[in-house]
């Protein structure tokens, strides 16, 4: 009998989100093909495959993507050539005839975002838009993840953030998400899901959390701009990454990454985590 190479495909495995979705899907039983960069370091499954591919390189992605349908597509790590590797290989993709694209994009994408990053995402949006394949978005919040790196050797979170609120999700159920669409995608056609966690909460808040769940005291402390940058001068960081840092703190006061919705719940089933319930099964 002549195995029949799997019809979905998935970027992003040896990251935390693609990596979820990827064990999502092989405990439902279901193969796949993985795009990595580098392939040794992603995971192995039964009746699934690694291919070497890496966004920028349009020839390896398009033969990666041979007889694929339905694709995950995990956005690139942050770097300055980024939005230029989405789009070769958004290209690449609607090329290589791929039906369904799944895009991992960020909450209130839009060309003029707070988010330096977002418009990014904005942009990689509109271009699998034109490319006439059918697609979902996944707008991700900020990661619930995350939050304990926001604070600083000291026990402070700097940021010029003010009193805004964000509604930040946890990785895993956005892998859940992306889980279930790309096993039913005829039932997320051109959907845009806004993925955020069930409350929304202020950077002295998480603080907050992260002192009652840890035993450290954590603090926030509201930067303005110029100490904003000025704190993270040490890392000699280029100008356009030093923007998307502070970037993410000023789109929290401007309001952008406020706003709870029942996208996990709608899709899923279930409820999505809380920043309070992350940090307790961390702890366990």
């Amino acid at each position: 009998m002549t195995d029949i190479p799997p019809t979905l495909a998935l970027t992003g495995v040896t990251g935390a989100v693609g990596r979820m979705t990827a064990d999502a899907l092989a405990d439902r039983g279901l193969p796949f093909r993985m795009l990595a960069r580098s392939p040794e370091r992603a995971p192995r499954y039964p009746g699934s495959t690694v291919v070497a591919a890496s966004y920028g390189d349009r020839e390896a992605v398009f033969a990666a993507l041979d007889g694929v349908e339905t694709l995950l597509m995990v956005s690139a790590a942050e770097n300055v050539e980024r939005l230029g590797q989405h789009l070769a290989f958004v290209d690449a993709a609607a090329e290589a005839d791929v039906r369904h694209i799944v895009y991992t994009s960020f909450f209130g994408a839009a060309p003029d975002a707070t988010f330096t990053l977002a418009r990014d995402h904005y942009a990689t949006e509109q271009s699998i838009r034109a490319s006439g394949m059918q697609f979902t978005f996944l707008r991700d919040n900020l990661y619930l993840d995350f939050a304990e790196n926001l604070v600083g050797d000291d026990g402070v979170i700097r940021g010029p953030a003010a009193d805004g609120r964000a509604a930040m999700v946890g990785r895993a159920d956005v892998a859940r998400v992306a889980a279930e669409v790309l096993q039913h995608p005829g039932n997320h056609l051109e959907a845009t899901y806004d993925l955020t966690g069930p409350e929304e909460l202020t950077l002295a808040e998480v603080a907050e959390k992260l002192s009652a769940h840890t035993g450290r005291p954590v603090s926030f402390h509201d930067e303005t701009l110029p100490e904003a940058y000025a704190s993270r001068a040490r890392w000699h960081a280029p100008d356009w990454q030093l923007d998307a840092w502070v970037s993410t703190y000023t789109a929290i006061a401007a309001g952008e990454l406020a706003g709870v919705t029942n996208d996990v719940e709608r899709v899923t089933g279930r409820r999505p985590l809380s920043l309070d319930e992350l940090l307790r099964d961390a702890l366990r």
